[in-house]
């Protein structure tokens, strides 16, 4: 394969590390507004006037424009220049921000957060793709890559935070208003610090007919296991849109090997060690979702702890995950690979989430809560930075911006997975527990909650070992094998 390391003696960009704090605060806005307007749904819902079945549409808006569009974005970021097109996201999304800020009614909000999924769509791979081909010298590439896995991992739990502390002293329209100014510093460091790196000399044509393939499938994925959340998996528009989603990527990949100038070139995915990287994102992302709903929710309804409260149970998960990345690529992904790491961080992900099975109405913060968040945390510094640093190493600089986009697709998709799938078994399992606990007191609604969270937690940490197989079968041994393939 052809790597993207430059020959040696070539000077490093003396702006790298300002513009890894550019691209890195674009991706935290990013990955922020995936969770940050969660808990100011209930305020949004009392102001606007919608319905139940109508909120969830505030969250798979988003969802389903930033899943289906992704491999579009990179392409895009691919062909017309990465500055250029990280500017046009970050004033997209931040002006799709705005509209929903101001939004006087449901269906405006629905729309700009669709525009947010979209706009995201392009900034997210445009910035991971940035990264990549700053920083090639492997040392200063495992450290950038180390920062940016944490905010990867860390996004959503800090949204928790910030979203609980803006609805709860201001206003739950300002967890949309603050992209305006994250955009604003963001697009002021762009402008100063990002090479204007022009494309590619020789332009090649957009492949229609691919871009309509993935993002058609992907829509339908992302659709068919929200919809499957909500009307459940018997439903034919469930399963229905799964089908349709499976016959288009089947139908996409088979197009990729024979179009001339494909979306996405067949030996980004084919490589061993990218294929693993992928996996292992998508994976992580599904058992994710269990840690960041399904704690919320013990939380907040369970232990009664307020929106602020409840973003900041989650810092001690956030300081284990930043050192725990800082770790890894500082001392240990060098000496040992992601094939001994990433799998390491699994294992612990699943003893954290076995952990979290023990807790019940009674459990107090310090002594029953914060040891497994604090697992949790190393576990999730200890998967992201490997996994985000293997799944665009060696990549030819021309296909960067799709590479990019796969490691937000496989999170996206694991998310949508981790939706549908888990809530699913957690309502299954409440039920099935108020069977044979008759009536049904408060009490007993209390206790099949937690039984409920338990069995997911279970489930996940099953998950988690399966993914701890899976990447210690596939990923080559040492790190410098994985740069003699690229």
């Amino acid at each position: 394969m052809n790597r993207t390391t430059p020959p040696v003696g070539t000077v490093p960009d003396p702006r790298r590390w300002l513009t890894l704090a550019t691209v890195a605060l674009a991706q935290l806005m990013v990955n922020l507004d995936t969770t940050i307007v969660n808990i100011a749904l209930p305020s949004a819902q009392a102001d606007l006037g919608f319905s139940n079945g109508e909120r969830q549409w505030v969250i798979t808006a988003y969802a389903l424009a930033f899943g289906s569009l992704l491999l579009l974005g990179g392409r895009i970021a691919d062909l017309v220049g990465r500055r250029r097109a990280f500017m046009i996201g970050l004033i997209g999304f931040a002006l799709a921000s705005a509209i929903g800020g101001a939004a006087p009614d449901f269906g405006v909000l629905v729309v700009a957060r669709a525009l947010q999924g979209a706009f995201g769509a392009l900034l997210a791979p445009t910035a991971l793709s940035v990264l990549t081909t700053t920083f090639t010298v492997s040392r200063e590439r495992s450290r950038a890559f180390g920062i940016w896995g944490a905010i990867s991992g860390a996004g959503g739990a800090l949204g928790l935070l910030l979203g609980g502390m803006l609805t709860e002293h201001f206003d739950w329209r300002w967890t949309l208003f603050v992209n305006i100014a994250i955009a604003l510093i963001a697009g002021i460091g762009a402008l100063l610090f990002i090479r204007p790196a022009a494309a590619p000399g020789e332009r090649t044509p957009l492949d229609i007919l691919g871009t309509v393939l993935v993002s058609g499938g992907l829509f339908f994925l992302v659709f068919g296991f929200s919809n499957a959340d909500t009307d459940g998996w018997g439903a034919a528009s469930s399963w229905g849109m799964l089908i349709a989603a499976g016959v288009l990527l089947v139908a996409f990949v088979v197009w990729i090997f024979r179009a001339r100038n494909p979306l996405m070139h067949p030996s980004v995915v084919l490589d061993r060690n990218r294929g693993a990287a992928y996996s292992a994102l998508l994976l992580a992302s599904v058992g994710m979702f269990a840690i960041f709903l399904f704690l919320t929710y013990y939380l907040q309804t369970g232990l009664g702890y307020t929106p602020t409260q409840t973003g900041a149970s989650f810092l001690p998960l956030i300081g284990a995950l930043v050192i725990a990345a800082q770790l890894e690529t500082n001392l240990l992904l060098p000496r040992f690979g992601p094939k001994i790491l990433v799998p390491i961080g699994f294992v612990l992900a699943a003893l954290g989430m076995a952990w979290l099975t023990t807790l019940d109405l009674s459990s107090t913060y310090v002594a029953d809560i914060m040891p497994p968040m604090i697992v949790l945390g190393f576990a999730i510094g200890t998967i992201f930075p490997g996994s985000i640093q293997t799944a665009t190493l060696g990549v030819r600089s021309e296909h960067a911006g799709v590479a990019s986009a796969l490691v937000n697709t496989s999170q996206q998709v694991g998310g949508s997975i981790g939706t549908a799938l888990l809530n699913t078994l957690a309502a299954s399992a409440m039920t099935a527990y108020l069977v044979g606990h008759v009536p049904a007191t408060p009490q007993v609604m209390a206790d099949a909650a937690v039984h409920s969270y338990a069995v997911v937690y279970t489930i996940t940490a099953g998950i988690f070992v399966g993914g701890a197989l899976l990447t210690a079968l596939l990923f080559r041994r040492r790190l410098r094998e994985l740069h003699a393939a690229s």
